[in-house]
């Protein structure tokens, strides 16, 4: 009876691991679209700067991103509920156009997210288990798979605007807004160099992801074993609709 009750609880762990991981995965990934599409093709919607200043921003902001072909930062994840939950996070981000990234999660809360800019794979080493969920599943919007993979236009799909006062923090706020619907999005970026610091997405739920990143490295040269993933020796594989 304590065996069943035992093997019960560890298959209810697992289960609440996998979805923990499924929601993980959609939530990185969009923010990743955010992160390397949203800044070349960007409309400002007005709010606290003027509109010439908001003009001189954008001209700067496509210039930078347009020159980034890859990055390498450290990042921290903290996650937030509306009953006050918190789960925080750390470790290391490459990404590489088009649409190759690597999260890697720091322990004791390892995990390792890996798109080759087809398949994202997830794994967990406390579940010995491998997700693979093809991208187009994953962001279940042909608009995010193309910004994703860097063919986007974000012009007709975002109206970003700043708040209209200056963050304490002193970096520049903007505010993403889907045009269809969906989540608020605020970016925080480094004034002087326009680089990515910090990033908020609220859900409908109130669920809260905040990443900052630091030590940002620009155009490194990032081996394509960085994106390709090997499956460890006897991990379960659990493939989603539509992975090959």
């Amino acid at each position: 009876m304590k065996f069943s009750r035992l093997l019960s609880n560890r298959r209810t762990d697992a289960i609440s691991k996998t979805s923990r991981v499924s929601f993980s995965l959609h939530r990185i990934a969009m923010i990743l679209a955010i992160i390397v599409a949203a800044f070349p093709a960007l409309v400002f919607a007005g709010a606290g700067i003027t509109t010439s200043r908001l003009d001189h921003l954008l001209d700067r902001v496509q210039a930078h991103y347009r020159q980034t072909n890859s990055f390498e930062a450290k990042f921290s994840e903290e996650l937030t509920s509306p009953g006050g939950i918190k789960r925080k996070r750390k470790g290391t981000l490459y990404y590489r156009k088009p649409g190759r990234m690597r999260w890697e999660f720091a322990a004791p809360d390892s995990e390792t997210i890996v798109s080759d800019g087809t398949i994202v794979y997830s794994y967990q080493p406390d579940l010995n288990q491998v997700i693979e969920t093809p991208v187009k599943q994953l962001l279940k919007s042909p608009g995010a798979v193309t910004f994703l993979l860097g063919f986007g236009d974000l012009r007709r799909d975002f109206k970003v605007s700043s708040p209209v006062t200056e963050q304490p923090d002193g970096l520049t706020h903007l505010i993403l807004i889907p045009r269809e619907g969906g989540n608020r999005t605020d970016v925080g970026l480094n004034k002087k160099n326009l680089n990515l610091i910090s990033l908020q997405v609220i859900d409908a739920a109130g669920d809260s992801t905040f990443l900052r990143f630091r030590g940002w490295q620009e155009n490194p040269v990032l081996a394509d074993s960085l994106f390709n993933f090997t499956v460890p020796s006897g991990a379960d594989i659990v493939r989603t609709p539509g992975a090959p």
